[in-house]
Order: structure tokens, then C-alpha cells, then sequence
């Protein structure tokens, strides 16, 4: 797809570029230009690409389809990173300026994952770059174009890196671990809910599985940014919302109040959830949607990948363990507890539940929604590229019943 030729904004167009001669007004952006301005914020600020993309988007004037394509462009190239750099380092000799190493992603992302005709892709990207710059972009995009695709490992081939890929094979087995990371480069869905918030559909799922029905009380002990929260309370039971940042707290209120929810279907505080602040055994329901690495959502977020390390599986496994253990103090007897994360790996998921079993030999685990969740250990899996959705894992557990005082009074005359 070719970029439309840029005209001379009018009236209603950008301001002046500051230095451009003459005040001569800069030419309206196009999609590729927006996309390009995004990957390099992204890259050297730091920004996430979800928070920069929507800003850039609402004062770019683009139209609703170019906007699509401004989207694509800019999540697409941030996941295919390394594949990208991969094509560029081949052809581009030292250090590149960071604009335009991302215009060299850009382009390559449009020939190599969108089969965009070179004559467009490259022209197009040239067009957007610094005068100083654009044989440089040529040269590179139009060898680029014509390069064989002799990957030199798997993961460069998709894009991740290496420690994500060896982990998931490890803990999923090879041909799942890479139908799973095959589609998680492709492009998130979401679905509208009746209410009208937007989530993704393995979310739903998971507060679907909590159960709740009119007249309990639920808790969703880690709840920003309120989605199963919300969906929770439309049941018709009394949630309390829980997170440990007054931000995020604040999140949670914000989407409450835009869904026509009140404080008495949902309660929304402040709280650690490693030391909760209720008494014991009161909640029907406690919903623990922990922290977690968020590989199982790496569709939707497309930059996570680059910002995860070895060690986070681990090091969130701990406060996961944390806090399902804290979380089983202000289960009512009988009542149900959920464990779920949006991650693909064991230590994570298998791991944690085994070891709250261990601890709590008293709970027993409760039945798991059926297809298209998989059994996994306990409880179930959803994995990206058969259910379609974000990746993730789920177990439940139903709490001891309260034991009979008299029974366990020795001064009691049972005969």
C-alpha cells in the first residue's frame, strides 16, 4: 500500500516547523510519518507504545483508515523488531541515528512481514526521513527487498528474545511454544461487552470462571484496571476492587463510574495485598489476578517483549505466592478461591498453584471452565493460538469447611 503524495497543509494544517524557511508550513503527516515518529519515541524514550501511538493519533488529522495502517505499522515493527534489525545490520554499516534506524525498521517491516510492492514501501519511507539521510534509506530498503531469508535462529525468525523462546519450549514443548509465539505477532482482538467496555476475551473468561452470583461478596484483591472488577459487580454481588497503587486505584474508580456502576455494587481501595486489611473469612469469593510476566498477552503489548527480563518469571512467582497465600486468610469456609495470570510459563502458574497446595492440603481444587481452556496441572490453560485470546492460566480452589466448635471442644459431653 502507497502512502498518498504529500500536499502543502492549508489553513487548518500544522503549525510552522521552527527553522524551516520562510515560516513555510510542515506537510500534514501521513500514516507512515506518525508510525515513524511513535518507534522512535518508543525507542529512545522509553514510551509504551499503547500511551504514545493514541496521542499522536488524535492530533495527526488522519483519517479513520490511515489511522488502521498508522497502528499497524507501529505495533507490527515494534514486535518484528529483531527481525527487522536482523535485514538493516546486513546492509547498514555503524552507528545509526536512532530515526533512522527506525525508518529502516519501518520500511523493512513493510516488505518483509506485509509484502508491501518495494517501489511504494521504499519510496514511501524515503519520503519521510531527514534529506541527509534518504540514500542511505534507499540503499539499505532496496537491498533489504531483495535479501534471501537465511535466519539465523528461530528466534530472530520470530522475533523474541532468546531466553522467551528457549523458556516457552522448555515449558510448553517446542511446536506449541512456537504456534504460540507464531500468534502472538499477529494483531490483538478485543471485544465490546454489553456494557460497552472493551477486553479481551480471555479476561471475560476468567471472571466468568470466578462464579459470582447476586447476594455474595466478592474481592478482586489485585483489580486495575477494574475490567473484571466491573464485569464481576454487573452480577449482581458486592465487589470489593483492591490495588496496591492509589494511580491504578484511581483507574479502577474511573472505569467503575464511566460503566454507571455506585460504591455499593463496588467498593474500590487502597490496599496491599500481601497483608489485606479485611477480617478473616470474609469474602464468597476471592479473585487473585496476580502480577505477572504478561507473556501470555505479548499480542496486545506489543513492546512487553522487549522490556521483560530472564529472571522476571521468578521473581514474580514469589510475590504470586505472596499473595495467594494472604489471599486464603479472607476466604469464607466453603467459599472459592481463583488464581489466574496472563503468562504461558510453569513456574507461574503450575508452579504457584502446587505450592499453595502443599501449604493448604485442607482446599480442594474446583472444577475449571471446559473448552477452549486446556487442563493444565489443576486447573486450565488458555494458550493464544487456539482460543484466539490472550494467553492464560486459571485454578480454583474451594476453601475448607468451617469445622464444628463442639466437635473440637474436649469439654463437651458428646454421649
Amino acid at each position: 500500500m502507497s502512502a498518498p503524495r504529500r500536499r502543502p497543509a492549508g489553513p487548518r494544517g500544522p503549525a510552522p516547523v521552527k527553522g524551516q524557511p520562510g515560516g513555510q508550513a510542515a506537510p500534514r503527516p501521513d500514516a507512515r510519518r506518525v508510525a515513524l515518529e511513535a518507534l522512535v519515541r518508543i525507542d529512545t524514550d522509553g514510551a509504551y507504545a499503547n500511551l504514545v501511538l493514541p496521542k499522536l493519533l488524535e492530533r495527526s488529522g488522519l483519517a479513520d483508515r490511515d489511522r488502521a495502517f498508522a497502528t499497524e505499522l507501529v505495533y507490527g515493527t515494534t514486535r518484528h523488531r529483531r527481525a527487522c534489525d536482523w535485514f538493516v545490520d546486513r546492509f547498514a554499516l555503524g552507528d545509526l541515528d536512532p530515526s533512522v534506524r527506525a525508518a529502516l525498521r519501518l520500511g523493512t517491516y513493510q516488505l518483509r512481514m506485509l509484502a508491501t510492492p518495494p517501489h511504494a514501501a521504499v519510496s514511501a519511507t524515503v519520503d519521510i526521513v531527514p534529506r541527509r539521510a534518504r540514500g542511505l534509506v534507499n540503499a539499505v530498503l532496496r537491498k533489504v527487498a531483495d535479501a534471501e531469508d537465511a535466519w539465523p535462529s528461530e528466534a530472530v525468525r520470530l522475533s523474541y528474545p532468546d531466553w522467551l523462546v528457549e523458556r516457552l519450549k522448555a515449558d510448553l514443548g517446542s511446536d506449541v511454544a512456537v504456534a504460540a509465539l507464531t500468534s502472538m505477532n499477529g494483531a490483538a482482538s478485543a471485544v465490546e461487552r454489553a456494557d460497552g467496555y472493551i477486553q479481551d476475551q480471555a479476561s471475560q473468561w476468567v471472571a466468568e470462571a470466578v462464579g459470582a452470583v447476586s447476594g455474595e461478596r466478592v474481592l478482586d484483591l489485585c483489580a486495575a484496571p477494574g475490567g473484571k472488577a466491573t464485569l464481576l459487580a454487573g452480577t449482581g454481588a458486592t465487589v470489593v476492587a483492591a490495588d496496591s497503587r492509589p494511580g491504578r486505584a484511581r483507574l479502577v474508580v474511573e472505569n467503575r463510574d464511566r460503566l454507571g456502576l455506585n460504591a455499593q455494587q463496588m467498593q474500590v481501595v487502597v490496599a496491599d495485598g500481601n497483608q489485606p486489611p479485611f477480617a478473616p473469612g470474609t469474602f464468597d469469593r476471592v479473585l487473585v489476578d496476580a502480577p505477572c510476566s504478561g507473556i501470555g498477552s505479548l499480542r496486545r503489548r506489543a513492546d512487553a517483549r522487549w522490556r521483560l527480563d530472564a529472571a522476571a518469571p521468578e521473581r514474580l512467582a514469589t510475590l504470586q505466592h505472596s499473595l495467594l497465600a494472604s489471599a486464603a486468610g479472607v476466604v469464607a469456609p466453603g467459599g472459592t478461591l481463583i488464581y489466574s495470570v496472563c503468562t504461558l510459563t510453569t513456574i507461574e502458574t503450575t508452579g504457584v498453584a502446587g505450592a499453595f497446595a502443599a501449604e493448604h492440603p485442607g482446599w480442594v481444587p474446583a472444577p475449571v471452565p471446559g473448552e477452549p481452556w486446556e487442563p493444565w496441572g489443576t486447573g486450565a490453560i488458555l494458550l493464544p493460538h487456539v482460543a484466539g485470546t490472550d494467553g492464560m492460566a486459571l485454578f480454583r480452589w474451594t476453601a475448607p469447611a468451617a469445622a464444628d466448635p463442639a466437635a473440637a471442644d474436649p469439654a463437651v459431653d458428646h454421649g
